[in-house]
């Protein structure tokens, strides 16, 4: 099912709403089908909670697709199933440096765009260490909790995020 769908989106006929490209929607709710192509990586079974079925999320997006600084309050293996990523991790530590919004609805997030930073209003983040990588197809990358993260597609791509306690 996966497979079919992949040839809908990446030839061009977008079957599916774009504005899953930008969340990780359910899915797996609209496409039941699907979820039987992914199987649960092993290390989401080593949280401390019982009976904790990790929380699974899809991720579908053309070229260029960016998931702005941001972090979860999960841990996280993140998948790469098709097409490849750029991530940028940044570690707790240095909230100050990013600039997370003041509202509680966004407090998670950051306010500097990672790729072109304003320095003026910003200068804390020019010093902020960060780990990048490039991830593949095959690729597994874990993240943890509150860990913040940027995410940006260099080809057409797809996901998935597995979110445990």
């Amino acid at each position: 099912p996966f497979h079919a769908v992949w040839i809908c989106f990446s030839g061009g006929r977008i079957s599916i709403p774009v504005w899953w490209s930008f969340f990780g929607l359910a899915l797996f709710l609209q496409l039941p089908e699907l979820r039987a192509d992914i199987c649960i990586p092993d290390y989401c079974c080593l949280s401390d909670e019982e009976d904790s079925d990790p929380i699974v999320n899809a991720w579908i997006g053309p070229c260029g697709t960016v998931s702005p600084l941001h972090h979860d309050p999960y841990h996280n293996v993140f998948a790469q199933v098709v097409g490849t990523k750029l991530i940028r991790l940044y570690s707790p530590a240095y909230s100050d440096m990013l600039y997370p919004h003041d509202s509680v609805m966004l407090n998670n997030t950051s306010q500097v765009d990672c790729e072109h930073p304003d320095l003026q209003r910003f200068p804390k983040f020019a010093e902020a260490p960060f780990w990048e990588c490039v991830v593949g197809p095959g690729d597994l990358l874990y993240i943890p909790p509150k860990f913040w993260h940027y995410v940006r597609s260099l080809a057409v791509s797809f996901s998935v995020s597995f979110w445990w306690k």
